[in-house]
């Protein structure tokens, strides 16, 4: 009896056309059964093939639900060269974390959570959100102050409410000479003028910012002061004190972004724990826990707060309730540490995958999710990408993240989070054989 299969097709039907959604709850098995006019037995086939076809998924004591849909599969380097291996983002995702989030999820199921989750919320968010926000940006020695507490969409929202409100249009933002390439963005479309400064192996060097403010005053710095993106360098906290004494003589004020530095345990403090009257402090949930539900934080000092909280708003970058809800619950309740954990070990495992594989290629620390590569001779940052990419494999040019008119070194970004270890470990291993050769070994039609 083949009944059964075509009342399966009927329903796969629905779910690719998107009447039956990831999530969705199909009716009790004798339910649905009336409602097709069919026998209980043949519904209780029909849900079988469902599970069978990876469609829907059953819960004990739940029901039966329709689900996700599967993701991308992981490149095999065997592929064509339009299957490709993804070394330019980085967005982690360890596997225990699913589990720890929807664990977490379970307080916004009951109604009266839930209704005020889906309430509005403003920049300030709630007394719940920002005491766990406190939490999550303490470090051992300094915690902020959880009434200072400001909240964006996400990262890069709280980034561009900062550089908002402490830059007018035509004015100039310093950065590193190899920044984040966001900000480039950010600062192109708010009007403002990125001021590239030198830095060292410990991060940017002060003098150079106090020279390039009497060049020219400046509205802020923005900097990233441990694990640097691309260049993978912490500032030690002599630096950190040193460039701290800095923006207090010359009036001015940084803005840091603390995104990876959750990687970093035990290390050094927040600038803004040396600066606190100087310095905006930005990070979120993006890296920590996954891009797709995300929180921004702002920490302004309480001079600024106002200025920086009309910025959120006026460019529309404020956060939702329900992710603020979500966030404050995955805090408090233990989720965003355990992922933090098993994220420091993946980072740590990825990191060992490139030490043995790519030679000369700048760590971040014991565990980063990213390497800088500066390239042997004769290669240059775009013959290699375009080398690279004819094996299938995506890395990120120097030129993405050079600011201004500063010259792009010769050098490459190599993210590590996204394929599995051993895909990873076969990409990097393809990445060094094609830097031992030469451009002219490249075949050109």
């Amino acid at each position: 009896m083949e009944d059964y299969r075509r009342v399966a097709d009927e329903v796969a039907a629905g779910i690719a056309a998107g009447r039956l959604r990831p999530g969705d709850r199909l009716p009790p098995q004798r339910a649905f059964a009336r409602e097709r006019g069919i026998a209980a037995s043949t519904a209780s086939r029909v849900y079988r093939e469902l599970r069978r076809r990876g469609l829907v998924v059953g819960e004990v004591g739940r029901g039966t639900f329709v689900r996700a849909a599967e993701g991308p599969p992981a490149t095999a380097l065997a592929e064509p060269a339009d299957a490709r291996v993804d070394l330019e983002f980085s967005y982690p995702v360890v596997p225990e974390q699913t589990a720890l989030l929807a664990a977490g999820m379970e307080r916004l199921l009951r109604p009266d959570v839930l209704e005020a989750a889906l309430g509005p919320a403003g920049v300030a968010g709630t007394p719940a959100a920002r005491e766990s926000a406190a939490e999550l940006l303490a470090v051992p020695g300094w915690r902020p102050d959880p009434s200072g507490v400001l909240f964006a969409g996400n990262g890069r929202q709280a980034i561009a409410g900062a550089v908002a409100a402490l830059v007018p249009p035509g004015g100039r933002l310093a950065v590193e000479a190899l920044t984040y390439p966001v900000v480039k963005g950010v600062a192109a479309r708010l009007g403002v003028t990125l001021v590239p400064v030198a830095s060292d192996e410990h991060g940017l060097r002060p003098e150079a910012l106090a020279d390039a403010h009497r060049a020219a005053p400046l509205g802020a710095v923005y900097v990233q002061p441990t694990l640097h993106n691309p260049a993978g360098t912490t500032m030690p906290e002599p630096r950190r004190a040193e460039l701290a004494e800095t923006l207090e003589r010359l009036g001015l004020y940084a803005i840091e972004d603390r995104v990876w530095a959750f990687l970093v345990e035990d290390g050094p403090a927040p600038l803004a724990s040396f600066a606190a009257r100087r310095t905006v402090l930005v990070d979120s949930l993006s890296k920590r826990l996954a891009p797709g539900l995300s929180v921004g934080f702002v920490l302004p000092p309480a001079a600024l707060a106002g200025r920086v909280a009309a910025a959120l708003r006026s460019g529309g970058w404020a956060p939702t309730g329900f992710a603020l809800a979500a966030a404050s619950g995955w805090i408090a309740g233990g989720a965003v540490a355990a992922v933090t954990r098993a994220k420091r070990a993946d980072a740590a495992s990825r990191s060992r995958i490139a030490a043995d594989r790519l030679p000369g290629a700048a760590g971040a620390g014991p565990a980063s999710y990213f390497r800088w590569w500066e390239l042997p001779s004769p290669w240059r940052a775009d013959t290699f990408v375009a080398a690279a990419a004819r094996h299938g494999i995506a890395v990120t040019p120097a030129a993405a993240f050079a600011a201004g008119t500063t010259a792009a070194p010769r050098a490459v970004r190599v993210s590590l989070a996204s394929p599995p270890p051993e895909t990873l470990a076969r990409a990097l291993d393809v990445l060094a054989g094609i830097a031992a050769g030469s451009p002219e070994d490249v075949p050109v039609d």
